[in-house]
């Protein structure tokens, strides 16, 4: 029992030793509690819709003055107004809306008339969760709906239209660009980080600094070297995984170029980020300890199986910040939409100065020191 004891004892010293591994032990399902439990579910809220008034009569005005009540109330969304429906739908199409509706020309004359006056109502079917949060909202303002002043023994029937602008998108394919996301960083945390800290422990860093070589270069190295890795694997994935998702024309060279616009500085960014968590780590266990709560904390609130609208606002905090939201967006839209590129500049543009800012920051904290 001594020497048993002495395995013990020597096991708990090292554990001691290492107050990260405890903590993680304690925060990731701490992390996974909060994040899951908020991650799935809740009402939309703060989503953006474009009014498209051809009318401009009275009732047209009462339908307008609707739907801002229900922005300042329920804010489940607020309204923006448009002049032309073609440039609302192609807002629409680009993500800067979440739905559009249209009031046609003579709806106040067929209100009027009792002719029976419809609302239209577009929808971005890729995401069915928003798409019936607005639908079923619209038609409860539908059924709710009352003119003062026209006819109080008998109101007219207001009906609404609704068009999706895609086909039926199942949740699959909804699901599929979290995927590819999730997979090039876990090749960036499995070929970069665990593969860099692992040959610390074996000493093959030492190598790199008995030569000429600037920590600069070795950074660039690593996170390029890492970055090709995670471009192989979002490549390969995003090929099959049309194929068993059931995208349209998965090898339409075109797409898959931007596809490619997306991956790579995804990549990029999820490798420099490894860099700078990993530049002062030694001990090989810490990045197998930290993976399931990166892994908790970045990959759910990025809107990969739920939209962002409907988390609480620490939850959109984080989403804002988070390098995995601007990839599935930029991936949902070109698979989904299969959009041009101005409607994945913006994703484009924040991967690529996050990666410079995680570069520069994991440049500067790297030692070149045993």
């Amino acid at each position: 029992m001594q020497r048993v004891w002495a395995i013990i004892e020597r096991d708990l010293r090292k554990f001691q030793h290492s107050p990260f591994l405890m903590f993680a032990s304690l925060v990731l399902p701490l992390s996974q509690l909060v994040i899951l439990g908020y991650a799935f579910g809740g009402n939309l809220k703060h989503l953006k819709v474009g009014v498209v008034d051809q009318d401009g009569g009275m009732g047209a005005v009462k339908v307008r003055e609707m739907l801002q009540a229900v922005g300042a109330t329920a804010k489940t969304f607020s309204t923006v107004d448009y002049s032309n429906l073609g440039r609302a739908v192609s807002d629409l199409r680009n993500g800067r809306l979440n739905g559009v509706v249209d009031i046609p020309p003579h709806f106040t004359r067929d209100l009027l008339a009792r002719a029976d006056p419809r609302l239209g109502l577009v929808v971005d079917n890729t995401d069915n969760f928003t798409a019936s949060t607005l639908e079923g909202t619209l038609t409860s303002l539908v059924n709710d709906y009352y003119l003062n002043g026209i006819d109080a023994r008998r109101q007219p029937t207001l009906q609404l239209k609704t068009v999706e602008v895609y086909g039926y998108t199942p949740y699959i394919k909804f699901l599929f660009p979290g995927i590819i996301a999730l997979s090039i960083f876990i090749t960036a945390m499995i070929g970069g980080g665990i593969i860099f800290i692992d040959d610390k422990a074996r000493g093959l860093h030492e190598g790199y600094l008995v030569t000429p070589i600037t920590k600069t270069e070795l950074i660039l190295g690593f996170n390029l070297a890492g970055a090709f890795k995670g471009v192989l694997a979002g490549l390969v994935l995003t090929i099959f995984g049309s194929l068993i998702a059931g995208v349209p024309h998965p090898l339409d060279p075109m797409r898959t170029f931007k596809m490619l616009l997306v991956i790579c500085p995804a990549a990029t960014a999820f490798i420099s980020m490894m860099f700078l968590l990993m530049v002062r780590i030694s001990d090989p266990l810490v990045p197998r300890a930290i993976f399931g709560v990166l892994n908790t904390l970045l990959y759910f609130p990025s809107g990969a199986v739920y939209p962002v609208n409907a988390f609480p606002r620490w939850m959109r905090v984080i989403a804002t910040v988070d390098p995995f939201t601007y990839a599935v967006h930029g991936f949902r839209t070109l698979l989904l939409k299969n959009t041009g590129f101005g409607a994945i500049a913006g994703d484009v543009a924040f991967l690529v100065v996050f990666s410079v800012i995680m570069t520069a920051a994991a440049t500067a904290l790297f030692q070149r020191t045993v």
